[in-house]
């Protein structure tokens, strides 16, 4: 297995209300102009950077989640944790999870009964594409005088508490226990973390359930069923919404994904609140694929590409997009949640790790 080879380090620049944004990145993606576009887990907004030197990105804009889609409700946050470009979309999901009531270290009695205590936020059960034009994110474009070529805003449909997937997960016979029981994403329950598009097809990671110390990959085909709407078609024999690919990980679950050429790239983390080791991983034409299918590693279909640096407690890798870089045009940027001190330059600043990717066909 190679080992991570560090290329460089891009200063990310923000300028929010909000100081500790910079310690929050959950998710982010590149668009063709060369913008950045990032996501946190605790706002229900979506954050642009674009190049204003070499390694260095600010010109920070924000754009509210709810002014371009309709969300569940105007408070509760997003988490969005995956985002992804394609084909004129800045595509974002949320982690579609529930959480357990985290002690707060002062009463023991109420901290006891925090621990029993479940919670939702409806904004979790959003996976939602947007129009990027001339580096905005907008409701619709129609660039010509064609209905065809417009470009709309849309999320996944809704259901009375959340959405059609989750509808159908619930009857799942590998996923459906954990959301029928509300397990909360923390606890090993559903936590969609990782989020790739191919034209109509979406792939979402898991973090969590990990069975038998297999991640789970869902694949969907999305279309737009009426504006502003997108509905999984079924793409099974069964009337199934989604494929599952199971994959090898060595027990660890997903924390994004990307796309490079025909090839799945996987950033891997434990699951629930452990600290550990983060790697990523390749899988080879996953996109030639439509059946449910299960991976393990080997060099001609799933393989580890290298290793993150490891720090207890801080640098928790989140969010990952190709990148160029000094010559490699398929470079790896990721950034961090809880960033070390010494990757923060100040409250609004922070540097992203770019790295190397192997080549394994080579």
């Amino acid at each position: 297995m190679p080992n991570s080879f560090l290329l460089s380090r891009v200063l990310l620049q923000f300028d929010s209300p909000d100081a500790d944004l910079s310690g929050e990145i959950s998710a982010i993606a590149r668009t063709p102009d060369g913008s950045l576009w990032l996501g946190s887990d605790e706002l229900t907004s979506i954050e642009r950077l674009s190049p204003t030197a070499p390694c260095i990105y600010g010109n920070h804009q924000r754009f509210a989640a709810g002014d371009l889609i309709k969300l569940f409700d105007a408070d509760s946050e997003i988490d969005i944790e995956g985002m992804d470009y394609s084909d004129g979309y800045l595509w974002l999901v949320g982690s579609h999870s529930a959480k357990r009531n985290q002690p707060k270290g002062k009463k023991y009695k109420k901290d006891i009964q925090a621990l029993a205590e479940i919670e939702t936020d409806a904004n979790r059960y959003l996976l939602a594409r947007v129009p990027v034009i001339n580096g905005q994110l907008v409701k619709s474009y129609q660039p010509s005088n064609s209905e065809e070529d417009t470009l709309t805003a849309a999320l996944l449909r809704k259901t009375k508490k959340h959405n059609m997937l989750m509808e159908a997960l619930a009857q799942d016979e590998h996923i459906g226990p954990f959301v029928q029981m509300r397990l909360p994403s923390k606890d090993n329950g559903l936590d969609i973390e990782g989020l790739a598009v191919l034209g109509n097809r979406v792939y979402l990671g898991l973090r969590g359930p990990v069975l038998r110390g297999r991640a789970i990959i869902l694949e969907l085909e999305l279309e737009e069923s009426e504006p502003g709407v997108l509905t999984a078609k079924e793409i099974g024999d069964k009337g199934e919404i989604y494929r599952k690919h199971f994959v090898d990980l060595n027990g660890l679950g997903v924390r994004e994904l990307c796309l490079r050429n025909n090839n799945l790239i996987i950033l891997a983390g434990p699951t629930m609140e452990l600290e550990g080791a983060m790697q990523v991983f390749q899988v080879k034409n996953l996109p030639d694929h439509s059946n449910h299918t299960i991976w393990e590693q080997s060099e001609d279909a799933l393989s580890v590409l290298f290793d993150l640096p490891f720090i207890p407690g801080v640098d928790h890798a989140e969010g990952l997009a190709l990148f160029p870089c000094l010559g490699y045009d398929d470079a790896l940027m990721v950034v961090y949640d809880s960033p070390s001190d010494e990757r923060r330059v100040n409250k609004k600043s922070l540097f992203a790790d770019v790295f190397r990717m192997p080549n394994l066909d080579d």
